[in-house]
């Protein structure tokens, strides 16, 4: 029998947010107010992005109430690399654990252009898993293309997952991982247990199109990737992510959602 945090839970238990760099411009206008908006959409927890390290400690317990008077979670947060500098990592990990936060996601870091570098940085991304792991906290790491495209052969992606703590996750960015030529089942496939959220961004080929496409208009194979990530990847949450469409934020943030439960229903 397979470990519990390596079984496939139902589908409809799994719950469905937003990257709320998605709505970025709303939010810039009326935060409140779009968080508002987006769990009127159906969107069960959200993940904020970088900007929300510079609030008040009075802002950040004013957005707990407010998700928990939605009954939304903010299971994780998109943070910066310096966010778990010696300087930064004490107020990364008081305000995450206000926002009840499971995991601190590092969103990107320097591109390294050797292998050993991406092999340090899996040593930071341990250290800082081990600074947070006192206060019920995970580290994280989000992929982009250059994680995807090899170095000497191997892609930095593989550095990282052969490097860090198991306890470290893996947050998969299919569409990105789809712009450099990988594939996203396989990788969820190699890496059982630390798929422990997606950002279900689509991806495009064609001309002029890339990002843009909402979620399902893109190559992306959602029914095995969404089948991977229940059996063995160990998948807790699922993130719609959306970088600019045809609609408006809040209407491709809607649209985005309406289309994956067609999808999954």
């Amino acid at each position: 029998m397979l470990p519990l945090a390596l079984r496939s839970p139902a589908a409809s238990s799994i719950p469905v947010g937003l990257e709320l760099y998605s709505v970025r411009a709303a939010l810039k206008q009326d935060l409140q107010g779009t968080v508002r908006a987006v769990a009127q959409m159906g969107y069960q927890c959200v993940e904020f992005y970088a900007p929300y390290f510079d609030w008040t400690e009075a802002q950040t317990r004013d957005m707990r109430k407010l998700l928990d008077d939605l009954g939304v979670r903010c299971y994780s947060t998109h943070n910066n690399a310096d966010y778990l500098s010696k300087d930064n990592i004490s107020k990364t990990r008081d305000r995450n654990h206000i926002l009840g936060c499971k995991y601190v996601v590092i969103a990107s870091t320097h591109p390294y252009t050797d292998l050993d570098g991406w092999k340090t940085f899996a040593g930071t991304l341990n250290s800082a898993a081990e600074q947070l792991e006192p206060a019920g906290l995970k580290a994280g790491y989000h992929n982009h293309k250059v994680e995807f495209v090899p170095i000497d052969g191997v892609r930095p992606m593989e550095v990282l997952a052969k490097n860090t703590r198991p306890i470290v996750m893996l947050q998969l960015d299919v569409g990105t991982c789809l712009e450099a030529g990988a594939d996203p089942v396989a990788w969820i496939r190699a890496n059982p247990g630390r798929i422990r959220s997606l950002h279900c961004k689509d991806w495009s080929p064609d001309s002029g199109k890339g990002y843009t496409v909402l979620f399902s208009e893109g190559v992306a194979d959602w029914k095995a990737i969404f089948q991977a990530a229940e059996s063995g990847g160990g998948v807790e949450y699922y993130l719609i992510e959306q970088e600019g469409s045809r609609l408006s934020e809040l209407d491709t943030a809607k649209t985005c959602l309406d289309l994956y439960r067609k999808l999954r229903s």
